[in-house]
């Protein structure tokens, strides 16, 4: 999971993630409107989401569309919950050793 974490740590990447989370397939130039970014520079934040696996790309003609894996946001989201009972019980424990 370290992948997926490291690339969302990037607020560019998240807001690149955000705009694909939308619902549709997008292209480069499609991401890049309203950045302030040029397309190579979306070019390597989408390059480092996808060898993370948080989204796929596909050919259609000359461009590339680029959209969400649900299926990987859902396994770090998994990953979270599971970090958060441990936390949780942790702190319970410890909580109980101090009042005793």
């Amino acid at each position: 999971m370290a992948p997926v974490f490291a690339a969302l740590g990037d607020e560019t990447r998240l807001s690149l993630l955000t705009r694909l989370s939308e619902g549709h397939a997008q292209s480069i130039v499609e991401l890049t409107r309203g950045t302030g970014l040029t397309r190579q520079g979306v070019s390597k934040h989408l390059a480092v989401l996808e060898r993370a696996g948080v989204i796929s790309r596909d050919r259609v003609g000359r461009e590339s569309r680029y959209a969400v894996r649900p299926e990987s946001l859902a396994e770090a989201g998994r990953y979270l919950e599971r970090a958060s009972r441990q936390w949780d019980d942790a702190i319970a424990r410890l909580r109980k050793f101090v009042e005793d």
